[in-house]
């Protein structure tokens, strides 16, 4: 692809669109964050995102993967075909915001943002659909179930590329802590791998006061977790990145009883392929390497969870050109690194090339934090981004 785009900076399209409609997307992303729904339960919300769509004049697809939505506008003669997706499910977070609107679903919150990541891109779809004479075909993704990696890889498998093929597909995700209305591109390894282990150590019940006639599985699970850090630190090569975490640890219920067992959760995230094997190999080993050490045992059920996110480095560098471009100077952030955390839209970019952006959030609480707040002021900005990005693909 050749790396081409009308403009630059100092020049009339340099700047964030206004939109003359932004209330109205700003009090749509309000509503639903009031309304936020789980993985596969987005009914509501799938169905608010097909209703806007057809008023926009798309021809809309719904059920795709469960609760998915796919949206396609078709202008002039061209045969390239652009593909953007955003996700729109909640997580199981009591909200702790005090917002005016916030979650009304206890328990329920978009403590993520995807109810900013709907709205950006249905804000784009209408100037889109309103006011660029685009020539080739544009291909809406609204996917479910992202929070449990599960929903990119249902509508794949449903023929979601061949029901509705596009060249490229692109993502995006607000970020807190990077200045709002800035934007972060990495070419190559963005997001990193996830899967998780779930342990259970077996040893031999017994009384505290005698523990020589017990086989202790704390010990021996406490040994593991100190332990299990040498395998980043001894296994990995220094100049690659891994993360090993143990998230979950139980075992026991009094402090004078030593347990059955105990089971341990972990989740390990990994760049490449070679590196998330290597986990995949020294984790479970080591673990019946402890247990035995102290003469219990360790079960050991080992699930891949989903890939690296791996953006082209040619889409990476065209959608990149396309910010530096039509944004202020200062708007591209010259050296952003990867993410360790996990996204389901790598099941994307291992089927289309493409690239996933990430869009400043400004200073706040993290991601899937109670007191997270997605804010409002990047919804122009992204909605931009995209809008520029279908300009010059399908010109």
């Amino acid at each position: 692809m050749n790396i081409h785009v009308n403009g630059g900076r100092g020049s009339d399209t340099a700047e964030v669109i206004s939109f003359a409609f932004i209330d109205e997307i700003i009090a749509l992303r309000h509503d639903l964050h009031r309304h936020p729904e789980l993985a596969f339960k987005e009914k509501r919300t799938a169905g608010i995102i097909a209703r806007y769509l057809l008023s926009y004049g798309f021809t809309v697809h719904e059920g795709i993967g469960g609760t998915g939505v796919v949206a396609t506008l078709k202008r002039g003669e061209g045969e390239k075909r652009l593909g953007i997706r955003a996700d729109f499910d909640a997580l199981p977070i009591l909200e702790d915001t005090g917002q005016p609107f916030a979650s009304q679903n206890e328990g329920v919150m978009h403590a993520c943002g995807h109810d900013g990541h709907t709205a950006i891109l249905l804000a784009a779809a209408r100037y889109l659909a309103e006011e660029v004479a685009f020539d080739g075909t544009l291909v809406l993704i609204f996917q479910p179930a992202e929070e449990i990696g599960a929903g990119a890889k249902a509508m794949i498998d449903e023929g979601l590329f061949e029901r509705f093929p596009v060249d490229v597909v692109f993502g995006l995700h607000n970020w807190p802590g990077v200045p709002a209305g800035q934007f972060g591109f990495v070419a190559g390894p963005a997001m990193a791998s996830v899967d998780q282990a779930l342990i259970t150590f077996r040893g031999k019940g017994g009384h505290g006061a005698a523990p020589h006639e017990a086989v202790d599985p704390v010990l021996a699970s406490a040994a593991f977790i100190t332990a299990v850090q040498s395998v980043v630190s001894r296994n990995i090569d220094p100049l690659e990145t891994a993360v090993v975490t143990v998230g979950s640890i139980h075992g026991g219920s009094a402090s004078n009883v030593i347990p059955e067992s105990v089971d341990l959760k972990l989740t390990l995230r990994a760049f490449t392929p070679e590196v998330r094997a290597k986990l995949a190999e020294r984790v479970p080993a080591l673990a019946r390497a402890q247990a035995e050490s102290f003469g219990a045992t360790a079960d050991v059920n080992y699930r891949r969870g989903f890939p690296a996110v791996i953006n082209d480095v040619t889409e990476t560098a065209f959608i990149r050109q396309i910010a530096e471009s039509h944004f202020p100077e200062g708007a591209v952030i010259a050296d952003f690194r990867p993410r360790t955390a996990s996204e389901d839209f790598a099941y994307m970019l291992q089927a289309r090339p493409g690239a996933y952006i990430f869009a400043g959030n400004g200073e706040g609480a993290p991601l899937h934090s109670p007191q997270y707040r997605f804010n409002d002021d990047i919804i122009a900005p992204s909605a931009t981004l995209w809008v520029r990005l279908a300009e010059a693909f399908l010109s």
